[in-house]
């Protein structure tokens, strides 16, 4: 109630009674209305406002599930793509053990050439020996073939220098022709098999280095592949791990999201139910104000008011123009004069002496009682009918909230000192200041128009 009050001062000072009212206390009688006679709108509000934080709440779970069900995508997509790269990295590994091997198998056929070189040039070794060895013999036939060739024998005269000649190249090409031609195609033929192994060796070495240089490059290649593929894979794993610790989270918030939501939900029925309860407790007690009402109007026409009644007597509005002002004073400020902020007068001033009494005019029940600010001690009193009184600058109230109190009955004692706000600063006496103000609902009236005599000094048969 007191926060109401302090954020109406910026515009009116007299209007935290407004306040006051606003907050339902003009609906009903003050000893009927419970704390739970307020609950139905702060339930109905506070269900609300839960089941907005719900939707709210189920719409993060919904963009949540939509996040888990896209990192369940990723992570399997990140799960194929690992299984993928294992296998990768299996056929690499494969692929290079094939690579050594054959990487050995052609280190050896190099080794078998280098040895077959080895023993074709040995063989050319002992050739060239044998040729050497018979240089001499050969050297002669050689000379003779050539002296033959140059001077042929005559084929009928012959000197006899010539024919001893002659038989003497005869009978030697006749011994050692046959076997140099025997040696000499030999040999042609060993040095022709020699030039094709020399040949092929070289071109089957040439073959062999280019595999070999072949076979380093693969796998130079494979390894470089193997790194990458590896570098690949603990990256995806990396991400798989950073996926699936994100994954847990999501399902812990998730989690943690239904059961806030299962929260809500049980707080808002049970909110709702409260509400419920309290609407028909409420309703219970305006159908109970108003028998009481029904009754006190009945007993008001049927006699007397009862001195023990627990409801006015009579509706405020039809008092109008019969009420006593609630102290002895005079009235120093009426309602619409200027209140010293600006503003027209919501109420008025009346001046009284210190210690007098005041008094409740009408009926009622006491909606608050206590100190306000500078106003000193403050009374509001529920008339009905929407109807509220305003009394404040007393220093000592007799009364508690919730009671009722009878008209003409004491609920407060005047101080020595002036209070009831800063209008009263503007008053040239220094006497006890009483504000009285009259609200309809929210709206202030005019209180001259129900006291018995609007000009007079305020002085009532109660005032005593």
């Amino acid at each position: 109630m007191m926060p109401d009050i302090r954020r109406r001062r910026r515009t009116r000072a007299l209007l935290p009674f407004a306040a006051v009212a606003a907050l339902g206390l003009l609906a009903a009688p003050v000893h009927a209305q419970s704390k739970t006679g307020a609950r139905p709108a702060v339930s109905a509000a506070s269900a609300q406002a839960l089941e907005n934080e719900r939707d709210r709440t189920r719409s993060s779970l919904e963009a949540l599930a939509a996040d888990a069900e896209a990192n369940a995508a990723a992570l399997e997509a990140l799960e194929r793509d690992l299984a993928g790269m294992r296998q990768d990295q299996e056929r690499l590994a494969k692929d290079l053990a094939d690579s050594a091997l054959r990487r050995a198998e052609l280190d050896r056929r190099i080794a078998d050439s280098e040895a077959s070189l080895s023993a074709l040039t040995e063989r050319q070794e002992r050739l060239r020996t044998s040729l050497g060895s018979r240089r001499t013999v050969l050297a002669e036939v050689l000379a003779a073939l050539q002296r033959i060739g140059r001077n042929p024998p005559p084929a009928l005269l012959v000197t006899p220098d010539d024919a001893l000649s002659s038989v003497r190249s005869a009978i030697l090409l006749g011994a050692v022709v046959p076997e140099i031609r025997a040696e000499t195609e030999k040999l042609v033929r060993d040095l022709e098999e020699l030039a094709q192994l020399r040949k092929a060796i070289a071109t089957e070495r040439e073959t062999l280095q280019q595999a070999l240089a072949d076979n380093e490059a693969e796998s130079e290649r494979l390894v470089a592949l193997s790194i990458e593929k590896l570098a690949l894979q603990q990256e995806s794993e990396r991400r798989l791990a950073a996926e699936r610790e994100r994954a847990a989270k999501l399902s812990e918030r998730s989690a943690e999201l239904e059961t806030l939501i299962a929260s809500l939900e049980a707080e808002i029925g049970g909110l709702k139910a409260a509400a419920e309860a309290a609407r028909k407790a409420e309703e219970d007690r305006k159908r109970r104000i108003a028998r009481q009402l029904e009754r006190a109007r009945q007993l008001a026409a049927a006699q007397l008011p009862d001195k023990n009644r627990i409801a006015p007597a009579y509706a405020f509005s039809a008092l109008k123009g019969t009420l006593p002002r609630p102290a002895k004073g005079e009235t120093v400020r009426f309602f619409g004069a200027e209140d010293g902020t600006g503003h027209g007068l919501t109420g008025e001033y009346l001046v009284t002496e210190a210690g007098s009494a005041v008094r409740a005019p009408v009926d009622g029940w006491i909606a608050y009682a206590g100190p306000f600010r500078s106003y000193g001690q403050t009374l509001i009193l529920d008339a009905g009918e929407g109807y509220l009184l305003v009394l404040a600058g007393m220093e000592t109230i007799r009364v508690a909230e919730g009671q009722f109190v009878l008209a003409g009955e004491p609920v407060a004692t005047m101080g020595a000192r002036r209070a009831a706000g800063p209008a009263a600063l503007a008053l040239a006496s220094d006497k006890p200041t009483l504000y009285i103000e009259i609200r309809k609902g929210e709206q202030p009236v005019d209180p001259r128009q129900w006291w018995r005599d609007a000009t007079s000094s305020g002085r009532a048969s109660n005032d005593s």
